[in-house]
């Protein structure tokens, strides 16, 4: 610190609006942001890079909760990277949202009572686009009014030129790699969207169905089964039961009729089957079940299909043409009929899949569909993280990546639907098969066709953090901002998203991952913890709030509950209060800018502050090196509750309360203790930027006269440190919050003052007294005065006069009965407690409730037994 060569009249004070308006400010501050490209990132700058994606939101979609915590989050990021001098690239874009979208698009035409296939897949296709340019998107406009410091000029779509050529490319890629096949087996069908969906798309409920025991075969020569899907019985090919399960042993390798059929099926023994789980035998439908499937391929099984893609029966004459529910009732009827079956249960609870996006329950189903042989890229996608070249955060969530990566099955990306990437493969008239890199030309003549399916959408949003950079061209935009610094997203699409991008990054770019760190979040749950959903009616649609209560509120009370990994609660009124947060911030640099705090010419030395000064700006370093340490461990929680300390209790509540006598007296004294509020106000300002940003920028420009706080330096730690200093206000803050306690004991109104003497002299706390006094309204003695009241506080004394303020005797009357009914309470609970007949039968929680009440009791006769010691005689 320098000192000042001069000392500098004093500025006029500046004013700002008595009250902070978040809807007048927020959206022209957003806009002059953008307008002057303080997002954009240039990839020919010397600055280091730091990279981040956004989760891309699907083009459906619109601003939930989670998309508002998660891009606060991001944003914090991002803006305080920006401020520390990073060339700071956060990527926006949306994900095309096959089975979503089409599902949307279908819907309208519904209502002009068509289908696709009424259009045409190029027509409906057309129509798409066509919905996505006037509907989709609205998103965009949300992520302005929330703050999101994206590069918008950057913005991607997952089903762009550019991505699809990126898609393209890495597919033949991977094809002539033989990591793509194309192979018959079970697979998740909807029969609603009409597609194969992957496992982490399927949604699994308790749901009450039935559990009918079947007897297959007659007399000794008979097996019982029990299924949850009788409906399948159908296409049974077996019976199975374990090697070594005595009962069956004379069974196996013999055949038994299959009810309702006319076929007879072999029992076969394998060791998949469980022997201690119901009749230790199973019925085998390897068509329409992934296990049996299994069972089936080890023992040469037939696998024969029983429903159509809309899981309609297509078997069997009496049931042909049922849906499957109503086949499994009248196959049920049926075997009734028959006299096999051996028992039903129902209601069955039991957990059945769903689609994640229609809901419908998902039936496994035999089909042909393209496959990534998932093996290699799964082992690269653990050793990178094994070896550190990626690291999990918080740690602990290692385990679940290493469970989902080190146990991953080939993963199905075809699907049955129009909307998304066409797969790049033709078939020729003579069987032929050719896949077409982005540069090829597709074969043409007579018989020639290109597969009918579309990609998973998250084939290519597994490309998102370099084919948004342009690959497979070398850009400079690539080798800039490649590998991204960090991915912050949920750890509920760990499997769904990281994984693959951890898989197609290693193998796209020469082993390098997409990122260097993994930041998991949580999920925003209600106040109570419970799940938000609409049918719950907990569902808040973020903008309500941000309407009602300003972004920064928003975004400051997600922040406040973003622990690592753990989801995340909140409440309307938590809101309520970031907002109250907000308000104290400006009310505060608007109290400091009316009386002259200036951010003008160097900080005084030292020696010419007061240990008022001295404190604040020791604390004020050490808040900034504990924030940074906080912001790289992704403890946002933990910072933003150190800021909102700091600002409102420290800045706010002491160090701004304590100057105003000094700033009342004038002089030297408080022409430095204004450019010490100065100070500190610039840099806490810098520090609550990333994560309110609105309020900040307007308060940081006015106080500083800078362009914006979104391109200021970031707030570095000076070293200055004062320990004598913060010991000295630390014994200041402990003499006056007692004596506040005490006058609020004592009944006494916050702004009634009583006449005191204050025994400051030799102390460090001698300097103090004008500002002791205003803080607690004490007056000077004056002649008569009298001390009914002692406090001996941290080494001073303060005596107080309450002989005019309150009536003695009725306070000893009410703290006598006060003190009557705590010992009566205290009584009670000690004779139960006592009471050995008593604790032998009362549940555990009463008698800790009774332990309870014993410790306040105990609690309250000491607090109140201090009251009255305190009160004069009578």
């Amino acid at each position: 610190m320098t000192e000042n060569a001069q000392q500098q009249p004093s500025a006029p004070p500046i004013e700002l609006p008595t009250q902070y308006a978040p809807a007048d400010v927020e959206g022209p501050l957003y806009e002059r942001w953008v307008e002057r490209g303080y997002f954009e990132a240039d990839a020919k700058s010397e600055k280091p890079p730091f990279t981040v994606v956004i989760p891309p939101p699907n083009v459906t979609g619109s601003l939930h909760l989670g998309h508002a915590f998660e891009h606060t989050l991001i944003d914090a990021l991002t803006r305080r990277k920006r401020m520390q001098g990073y060339e700071t690239l956060w990527q926006p874009g949306m994900d095309h949202a096959g089975i979503a979208t089409q599902n949307v698009v279908e819907r309208e035409l519904a209502k002009e009572q068509k289908s696709r296939h009424d259009l045409g897949r190029e027509a409906f296709v057309e129509r798409v686009w066509r919905w996505k340019g006037e509907s989709g998107g609205q998103i965009s406009g949300q992520m302005r009014r929330l703050g999101d410091g994206v590069a918008w000029s950057r913005e991607r779509f997952t089903m762009d030129e550019g991505l699809s050529q990126a898609v393209q490319t890495i597919f033949k890629r991977l094809y002539d790699d033989e990591l793509i096949y194309r192979a018959e087996r079970i697979i998740n069908w909807c029969p609603r969207c009409l597609t194969a969906i992957s496992d982490i798309e399927v949604e699994y409920q308790d749901d009450d169905g039935e559990l009918v025991s079947i007897r297959y075969g007659e007399g000794d020569a008979s097996i019982v089964v029990a299924t949850t899907r009788a409906e399948t019985m159908l296409g049974d090919t077996a019976v199975a039961v374990h090697p070594d399960d005595e009962r069956y042993r004379h069974m196996v390798g013999t055949e038994i009729e299959l009810p309702l059929t006319g076929r007879r099926i072999p029992v076969v023994a394998d060791a998949h089957v469980d022997p201690e789980f119901g009749t230790g035998a199973v019925k085998v439908t390897p068509a329409h079940d992934p296990n049996d499937f299994e069972i089936g391929q080890r023992h040469d099984l037939p696998a024969i299909a029983v429903m159509d893609e809309h899981a309609v029966i297509t078997v069997h004459g009496p049931f042909q043409g049922l849906d499957r529910l109503e086949a499994r009732s009248a196959i049920v009827a049926a075997l009734r009929a028959e006299g096999r079956i051996v028992s039903e249960k129902r209601p069955y609870v039991h957990s059945v899949g769903h689609c994640s996006r229609c809901k419908t329950t998902i039936e496994p189903r035999l089909s042909m569909q393209w496959w990534v042989k998932v093996g290699p890229l799964a082992k690269a996608a653990g050793d990178a993280v094994r070896e550190g070249k990626v690291t999990i955060h918080p740690q602990e969530m290692e385990k679940r990546y290493f469970d989902w990566v080190d146990n991953l099955h080939d993963w199905c990306i075809s699907r049955q639907l129009w909307w998304g990437h066409r797969i790049p493969v033709w078939y020729g008239p003579n069987g032929e098969v050719v896949c077409v890199g982005p540069d090829e030309q597709p074969p043409s003549g007579e018989g020639w066709h290109q597969d009918t399916d579309v990609l998973d959408t998250w084939f290519s949003s597994g490309l998102w953090p370099f084919s948004t950079l342009g690959w497979p061209e070398e850009t400079e935009s690539l080798a800039k901002f490649y590998p991204n610094s960090v991915l912050v997203t949920g750890y509920d699409i760990l499997f769904f998203w990281v994984a693959r991008m951890m898989m197609f990054g290693l193998y796209a770019m020469d082993g390098t991952p997409p990122f260097r760190t993994i930041a998991l979040h949580g999920m925003v749950r209600d106040q109570f913890g419970k799940k938000m959903s609409k049918s719950f009616g907990n569902a808040v649609n973020p903008l309500d709030w941000m309407d009602k209560y300003g972004s920064d509120a928003l975004r400051f009370t997600l922040a406040r509950g973003a622990n690592p990994g753990v989801d995340v609660p909140i409440g309307e009124d938590w809101v309520q209060g970031s907002r109250n947060f907000a308000n104290k911030i400006w009310n505060a640099t608007r109290f400091a800018l009316m009386n002259g705090a200036t951010v003008d010419g160097p900080l005084p030395e030292p020696s010419r502050m007061s240990a008022t000064d001295r404190w604040i700006l020791s604390r004020l370093n050490s808040v900034v090196a504990e924030v940074d340490a906080l912001y790289d461990d992704f403890q946002f929680a933990k910072l933003s509750d150190a800021l909102f300390h700091f600002a409102w209790d420290e800045v706010f509540d002491w160090y701004v309360e304590l100057s105003k006598t000094t700033f009342q007296a004038g002089g030297e004294a408080a022409e430095v203790s204004k450019r010490v509020l100065g100070e500190v106000l610039d840099v806490t300002l810098r520090l609550l930027h990333p994560v309110v940003p609105f309020v900040t920028e307007t308060l940081w420009t006015t106080l500083t006269g800078g362009e914006s706080v979104v391109i200021a330096d970031w707030p570095a730690d000076s070293g200055f440190r004062d320990p004598a200093a913060e010991q000295e206000i630390e014994t200041l803050q402990s003499v006056i919050t007692e004596v506040r306690r005490f006058r609020a004991d004592q009944g006494l109104q916050p702004g009634q003052r009583v006449p005191a003497r204050l025994t400051l002299d030799g102390t460090a706390l001698a300097p103090h007294e004008a500002a002791v006094r205003q803080l607690l309204r004490l007056q000077p003695e004056g002649e008569g005065f009298t001390a009914t009241a002692t406090l001996p506080v941290a080494g001073v004394e303060v005596a107080l006069d309450l002989s005019g303020a309150i009536d003695v005797a009725a306070e000893r009357k009410r703290l006598a009965k006060d003190l009557a009914a705590a010992q009566k309470e205290r009584q009670q609970a000690e004779a139960k407690l006592g009471n050995e007949a008593f604790l032998a039968k009362a549940p555990d929680q009463v008698v800790d409730k009774i332990r309870t009440r014993l410790t306040k009791a105990a609690e309250d006769i000491t607090r109140i037994q201090t009251q009255l010691d305190r009160l004069p005689q009578p």
